[in-house]
């Protein structure tokens, strides 16, 4: 008996270190991911540009919603059924489950190519950018690779093997870089346009699939014999399985669409009104001085205001319904395309800040992979107070990861974008990136608070939450960018009451469904304090250092920074920021033994601060 319970302890631990182990593996194959992705999309705006940033971001929205519908639940779906009818030995269902999903991804993949290639032009006119239409048709293959490899990278994760997925993830990704980039660089060296550009940078995206779905059906054929084990099982009918990969994925799909659905809903409504402001409201203009020439915009209108009868307001809805008669008039495409530019000028320095700003959510995915598995893994031992304690620690953590992270963006907005990106103008991102980075605080923290609701088995309620928070997002920035004095500095804005309303419903719901949930104020206020004094000291040495290295060209008035002087004191400011912020944690005690425990090498780093 003993040894029968000494058997099943051991088979227990060893189920438990595979589970943490795979998990250990995606957080990983995430993190490189979401590393090579930064690699690739900073050099890849610097080739661009503004307005072809514009027109890639436009182009990979309208992709990303297609490919959460058609691949965000299904893969979780036949992992699933994959799993359960492996530990029967039920290989003919596992055959058949697998074979029946593949079909389905292929329809479904199918079917968004088709509307991503020969709709193109309807999907960019909804993002109010025609120009991404050659980047939309780029992307249009990508949809079918990716559903198939969603297929078989459920089945590999069925089998308890990460490995593959991961792989896959990182070819993916690398072919997207050195292709794309490549690409990009010689269309734009070749002096092809901005949209172009951004579509040659777009195919490395549609490549990376293609070799990944290489190598995922070779891992398939040598890693898994092909699935030619023999079984004497029989396998359930095609419906009965077809029913329960929908019932799992449906629920999965739709909570996932939804912050790419929000996302190209705001996309669409800024542009929009971007141009309609620009359009019907000079005064706007003045917030952009020095940053746009807004000459050509100025003869656009002029143009076509003489060619409407008189008294007739000079309306974008105007405009639209003159672009939708078959032969519109020339001012009016002439205007259209004017109006346009301006907008992906505008749209494409936020673009920018946007990339800067979704770095610390990328570094999330490792700490948000991890909470689930070691917080679910604590309630299965009913260890209801080791649950807590991980709670308490992921959320500590992700403040001292967050709180800092925000700051810094928020005090070195300006000196951030001119240092990484030489095509963009900093008067206009800086400021964007600097409100962003108030909202980086809020959509960290709300990242780990929906991990840990989803660990105790409260799915929904995240997506609910998301939802009101979407909504929320929409609605503030339909009105802020509408407004002449506000305009595209009005967009950043939806993001912190987006998420910081997100985040507050978290942590209510939190408090009130989790037992023995951790108080609030010791884990935020310690990182809190630590990075306002952090930010300050940031603030502090790149002001000192920008006046020491600033010079007075002949015949100028006013003292110049140069790019180098700014790169040396913003890397300085930096510098100085980490020491002072590391010193202040320590000082402060804001990280204790515990949470130290969840990281790698954690005992050693704890004997290193005395705690």
């Amino acid at each position: 008996m003993a040894r029968s319970d000494m058997d099943s302890r051991r088979g227990a631990r060893k189920k438990q270190n595979t589970f943490f182990g795979g998990a250990a593996i995606l957080a990983v194959g995430i993190l490189v991911v979401k590393l090579i992705g930064m690699f690739y999309k900073i050099p890849l705006v610097n080739i661009i540009g503004e307005q072809g940033n514009a027109d890639f971001n436009n182009a990979y929205n309208i992709y990303a919603v297609l490919l959460t519908i058609s691949t965000a639940g299904l893969p979780v779906a036949v992992s699933k059924l994959v799993s359960e009818a492996s530990a029967l030995g039920r290989q003919n269902q596992v055959r058949r489950t697998f074979r029946l999903a593949l079909a389905l991804f292929l329809g479904l993949g199918a079917g968004s190519f088709l509307v991503m290639y020969f709709r193109s032009d309807w999907l960019a006119g909804l993002m109010h950018d025609s120009m991404a239409a050659p980047g939309i048709r780029a992307l249009a293959p990508a949809v079918i690779c990716v559903g198939c490899l969603a297929a078989f990278r459920g089945y590999s994760q069925g089998h308890s093997d990460m490995t593959p997925t991961s792989v896959s993830q990182i070819i993916e990704a690398l072919c997207k870089l050195v292709i794309g980039l490549a690409l990009a660089y010689w269309l734009i060296s070749a002096g092809s346009p901005p949209e172009v550009a951004a579509a040659g940078a777009i195919t490395g995206v549609t490549v990376g699939t293609i070799v990944a779905l290489v190598y995922m059906i070779l891992a398939y054929l040598f890693r898994f014999d092909g699935g030619k084990a023999l079984s004497r099982d029989t396998p359930d009918p095609a419906g009965s399985i077809l029913r329960d990969i929908l019932r799992i994925a449906i629920p999965i799909t739709l909570s996932s669409s939804m912050v790419g659905i929000v996302t190209v809903i705001d996309s669409s409504l800024v542009q929009g009104q971007l141009q309609r402001v620009l359009l019907e409201n000079r005064d706007s203009w003045g917030i952009y001085a020095g940053m746009l020439d807004f000459s050509a915009l100025e003869e656009a209108i002029t143009a076509w205001a003489a060619t409407l009868p008189d008294g007739t307001a000079a309306t974008l809805a105007l405009l639209t319904q003159q672009m939708e008669a078959k032969q519109p008039a020339e001012e009016a495409a002439a205007l259209l395309a004017a109006l346009e530019a301006a907008s992906r000028t505008l749209f494409g320095n936020y673009g920018g800040a946007l990339t800067i700003y979704n770095l610390p959510t990328s570094l999330m995915a490792a700490i948000t992979a991890s909470v689930i598995p070691a917080v679910s893994g604590a309630l299965a031992r009913r260890d209801r107070i080791g649950g807590a304690k991980i709670t308490g620690s992921a959320l500590r953590i992700t403040a001292l990861l967050a709180f800092p992270m925000g700051v810094g963006l928020f005090v070195l907005g300006r000196p951030i974008m001119r240092l990484l990106f030489t095509k963009l103008n900093p008067e206009l991102a800086g400021p964007l990136l600097s409100t962003l980075g108030l909202a980086t605080v809020f959509v960290c923290m709300m990242l780990v608070c929906n991990s840990i609701l989803q660990a105790h088995g409260f799915v929904n309620l995240p997506v609910m939450v998301m939802v009101m928070g979407g909504g929320l997002k929409i609605f503030t920035n339909y009105n802020l960018v509408g407004r002449p004095g506000v305009g595209i500095y009005g967009a950043p804005a939806g993001n912190i009451l987006c998420f910081g309303l997100c985040l507050a419903l978290d942590l209510v719901i939190i408090s009130r469904v989790i037992p023995k949930r951790p108080r609030y104020l010791p884990i935020f206020l310690k990182p809190l304090a630590a990075s306002v004094l952090m930010g300050g000291a940031a603030w502090g040495v790149y002001g000192l250092l920008s006046k020491l290295l600033s010079a007075v060209p002949e015949g100028a008035e006013e003292a110049v920074l140069s790019g180098r002087g700014n790169a040396v004191a913003t890397l300085a400011a930096i510098g100085v920021a980490a020491v002072v912020y590391l010193v202040l944690v320590a000082a402060l005690r804001a990280i204790s033994r515990d949470d130290l425990a969840l990281m790698p090498k954690g005992d050693k780093i704890a004997r290193l601060l005395g705690l």
